[in-house]
């Protein structure tokens, strides 16, 4: 077991070096940050990892398990319509917990912070008698008055995914069912293990101000639109038949017994950007999603008048208001 001292000399060290938006890092009570003048607002946002709740290091390694807990926040920061800038990391470390674990752990959250252009500032570390637990803070920057709220949708507004749902909660009972059968749907597997937020299409979005709302997905469809319409004050219609699928969840739902509309209703996690916009703008929304690096965005229904989402099927309309996961009412992350 690393002492606490050398793990925190360990993450100063991983940490180090210079940004012009830091005045003072790791090392005293608090991270001093420059202000970054009046054109740009602060974004914070934080999440926590949990052990047996969110993750299982039996089949997640932790190289991995460092860039999602990264990611998860990130991907709030960009359905604001923002940058990244700094984190702060706490860790709550099993006593039995080996280098083995934190070294490729640190690691993973490092290369995150790399690759998102971040800085680690602060954060804490503690002892758990449980299992391991991740807490990140992240802080990022936005164009003044160009943040992307919950609470802006209307009545005539399109609904917009930037991506294929279902992919990480077809990955996660992939895992459940044994590493070996990953080999034949690794997208799934990635989807659930090394999710990617959408960072470039998020901030020109933002910057473009054609997004009523937006949410990032994690909790799935039903859940993240209803959080929409109860901020809003409106209601909802998706089209079943435009819920993008890709065929490797199609695949595996049918190989393994999944419930494939479970899967793209109320599976979370697959960090999508989940966005209105005025019907008139279409053109100009799938113009952006060509600057971000090529992106595609799927059109799956209309805000409406009153309140809820609706699911529309063949004629038959369905209220699926957060039908998605709840940490209070499912016990666990895992459970069927």
């Amino acid at each position: 077991m690393i002492s606490e001292l050398a793990l925190i000399r360990r993450i100063r060290e991983q940490a180090a070096g210079a940004d012009q938006g830091l005045i003072e890092g790791i090392g005293d009570d608090c991270a001093v940050l420059a202000a970054t003048g009046p054109s740009r607002e602060t974004l914070i946002t934080t999440d926590t990892l949990v052990e047996g709740v969110h993750f299982d290091l039996g089949w997640h390694p932790p190289g991995l398990l460092g860039q999602k807990a990264l990611a998860v926040n990130v991907s709030d920061i960009a359905a604001m319509g923002g940058v990244p800038r700094f984190a702060l990391l706490s860790l709550a470390v099993p006593v039995t917990a080996s280098s083995e674990l934190i070294e490729p752990l640190m690691a993973g959250f490092m290369a995150a912070l790399e690759h998102y252009g971040m800085r680690l500032i602060g954060g804490d570390t503690v002892k758990s008698d449980q299992g391991l637990v991740l807490s990140v803070t992240v802080l990022g920057e936005v164009l003044a008055g160009r943040a992307v709220y919950r609470a802006g949708a209307r009545p005539g507004d399109q609904i917009w995914v930037s991506g294929y749902l279902g992919q990480a909660a077809a990955g996660l009972e992939l895992c459940r069912l044994g590493y070996p059968r990953l080999d034949a749907y690794p997208e799934l597997a990635a989807a659930h293990l090394d999710p990617v937020p959408e960072t470039a299409l998020g901030r020109l979005l933002g910057e473009s101000g054609l997004a009523t709302a937006m949410i990032d997905m994690s909790d799935g469809l039903a859940t993240d639109l209803a959080h929409i319409c109860d901020e809003s004050g409106v209601g909802a219609e998706v089209r079943a038949e435009t819920l993008p699928v890709c065929v490797a969840t199609r695949r595996a739902a049918v190989e393994f017994g999944l419930d494939l509309r479970r899967l793209t209703i109320a599976g979370g996690e697959d960090y999508r950007l989940l966005f209105t916009a005025p019907a008139g703008a279409a053109a100009q929304v799938e113009a952006l999603a060509g600057q971000a690096a090529g992106k595609r965005l799927f059109l799956v229904g209309e805000i409406v008048p009153g309140h809820g989402v609706a699911l529309c099927d063949e004629g038959r309309v369905e209220p699926i208001t957060y039908q998605g996961y709840d940490h209070f009412r499912d016990k666990c992350f895992f459970s069927q």
